[in-house]
C-alpha cells in the first residue's frame, strides 16, 4: 500500500511536480485525480522528459502530457487479472480502483520498489588523460580525483550499485595501474568490476570492440568525469520500452548572445532581439545501447560515441534522446573540478 497523496496530482499540476512526485513516489509514475478523486490518467517518467523535447518548460502544465486512457484494475479483480492486464499492455504498474474508479493503490507488478540486482552491463570509460585538469592529472588519473573525499569513479561506481547495476567494465589507459590497485574486483563497493585497457586512443565508442563477452541485454556506456544525480533505472526503462537501439541522454544549454540580433530580408531589418537566449540540448555523456550496435563499431579503431550515433540515424535505426532534469556537471576543467567540491553535499548522500 501506498500513501495516496505522494503519488497523485491533479492534472493542472507542472512537469516539475510531476517528476517530484515521480521520484519521490517510488512507483515511477504519478497518477491523475480529478476533484472526486477519481482516477483520469497517468504520467511517467518518460511522457515528462518527452514533453520537454518538445520544448515544454518544467514550469508547463502536464495537462497536454498525460496518458488520459489508463489500464486499471479493480479491488474486485484477481491477482491474475491484473498480472493479465499488465502484461498485455506491457506496464510495470497498474492503478487500483474501486467501483467509482477512486485511487485505492497501485499494484507493482515487477517489483521495481525494491533494490535487485540487474543483468544489464556498465561500460565506464575512464582511459583519457586530463590534459585540462593539469596539474592535478600529472600524478593521478582524472577518475581518481576526490570530490568530498571520495574519487569520481567511486561516486559514480556507488550511484549505479546504488540502482541495482552491479556489473561494471572500466575502460582504461592512463595511469591504467593505479585506477585497478584502488578499486580491484569492485567487492568493497558492492559490485563486480572487470577491466579493459587501451593501449592507444580509441574513442568513447572505439574501446567497445575490445569487449571479450557480446553483453545480452541493453547496457550503459558513460564518461567516467561525470557526477549526476539521474536515475538509471529510469534511462534504462526508457530505452527498453521504447524499443530503441541506442539512447543518449542529453542536457538543456543555455546560451545568451551578447549582442542585439538583427535578422535581415533581402537588406531590410525585419526586427531586432536584444540579447536573445538560444537553447539547445547537449550530449550528457551517458548512453544506454542494445548489443546489436556493437557490430557497426570497427575493430581497435579510434570511434566516437557521436560518430555511432550518426551512423545509426543514417541507417534509419531509431535512436532516442532522454533529457536529464537532475543534477549533472562534466568535470573537465579546474573550475568544474571546484564547482563539484562545493555542491557535492548538496546533491549526494554522504
Amino acid at each position: 500500500m501506498q500513501d495516496i497523496k505522494k503519488i497523485t496530482l491533479k492534472k493542472t499540476a507542472s512537469i516539475k511536480e510531476a517528476l517530484e512526485v515521480i521520484d519521490d513516489g517510488a512507483i515511477r509514475i504519478a497518477i491523475i485525480i480529478d476533484d472526486e478523486k477519481k482516477v483520469i490518467g497517468t504520467i511517467s517518467d518518460g511522457d515528462a522528459r518527452r514533453g520537454l523535447l518538445k520544448g515544454y518548460t518544467l514550469n508547463s502544465s502536464i495537462e497536454d502530457l498525460y496518458f488520459k486512457t489508463p489500464t486499471l484494475g479493480y479491488v474486485s479483480d484477481s491477482k491474475e487479472e491484473i498480472i493479465k492486464k499488465a502484461i498485455s499492455k506491457k506496464l510495470y504498474q497498474v492503478p487500483i480502483v474501486d467501483q467509482e474508479k477512486r485511487l485505492i493503490y497501485v499494484e507493482d507488478l515487477a517489483t521495481l520498489l525494491q533494490l535487485r540486482t540487474r543483468r544489464n552491463k556498465v561500460i565506464l570509460m575512464a582511459g583519457g588523460l586530463g590534459t585540462r585538469l593539469r596539474p592535478l592529472t600529472d600524478n593521478l588519473p582524472k577518475p581518481l580525483l576526490q570530490i568530498g573525499g571520495k574519487p569520481i569513479l567511486e561516486i559514480i561506481i556507488q550511484n549505479f550499485v546504488k540502482h541495482g547495476f552491479v556489473d561494471i567494465i572500466i575502460s582504461v589507459n592512463y595511469k591504467a595501474e593505479m585506477i585497478k590497485d584502488y578499486l580491484k574486483d569492485g567487492k568493497r563497493l558492492g559490485a563486480n568490476i572487470t577491466y579493459i585497457e587501451e593501449d592507444k586512443r580509441m574513442g568513447t565508442a572505439g574501446a567497445l570492440s575490445l569487449l571479450t563477452e557480446i553483453p545480452r541485454e541493453p547496457f550503459f556506456v558513460m564518461n567516467a568525469d561525470l557526477l549526476t544525480t539521474v536515475n538509471f533505472e529510469q534511462m534504462l526503462d526508457f530505452h527498453s520500452k521504447e524499443n530503441s537501439i541506442a539512447t543518449m541522454a542529453v542536457r538543456e544549454y543555455e546560451y545568451q548572445v551578447p549582442y542585439g540580433v538583427i535578422e535581415v530580408e533581402e537588406s531590410q531589418i525585419s526586427s531586432i532581439k536584444e540579447k536573445p537566449i538560444q537553447k539547445f540540448f547537449v550530449n550528457a555523456g551517458i548512453y544506454v545501447l542494445s548489443p546489436k550496435v556493437l557490430s557497426r563499431i570497427p575493430q581497435r579503431e579510434f570511434y566516437d560515441m557521436p560518430t555511432l550515433f550518426e551512423e545509426l540515424i543514417k541507417s534509419s535505426q531509431k535512436v532516442l534522446s532522454f533529457p536529464v532534469h537532475e543534477y549533472w556537471l562534466d568535470i573537465g576543467r579546474i573550475d568544474e573540478f571546484q564547482q563539484a567540491q562545493n555542491e557535492y553535499y548538496r546533491f549526494f548522500n554522504v
